[in-house]
């Protein structure tokens, strides 16, 4: 194996799940577990009117978004999963959460709130 930027891309993006995966099961912990909802919907850091009502929601997104990486590191170290199958899944995984934090965010916080310019 030649080191080059393909590899080292490949490593960086393999190492970046273990803090992904970290953050996201963290979150979702704190929202079913604590009841936090500090971090439930945020725009421009301001929770919604009513966080608890999108808490189940953003539970749900973090910690499928946490199960599907940790598959992912775990089939990678253990099973020798192909690259093309991995880096699929993780980037697939990443882009599917941004998308559904960012509809919740909007449906938290609609176009016609109050504030909004």
């Amino acid at each position: 194996m030649v080191f080059d930027v393909s590899v080292a891309l490949t490593w960086l993006l393999f190492l970046a799940l273990f803090p992904i995966a970290f953050f996201w099961l963290r979150r979702a912990w704190r929202i079913i577990v604590r009841r936090d909802y500090s971090e439930v919907a945020l725009k421009g850091g301001e929770p919604p009117a009513n966080p608890a009502k999108f808490a189940p929601y953003a539970a749900g997104i973090n910690l499928v978004g946490g199960v599907i990486v940790v598959s992912v590191i775990g089939a990678v170290v253990f099973t020798g999963l192909d690259y093309d199958v991995w880096t699929a899944i993780a980037g697939s995984t990443i882009w599917m959460k941004f998308i559904a934090d960012f509809i919740l965010r909007r449906h938290a916080h609609p176009f016609w709130e109050k504030g909004n310019s």
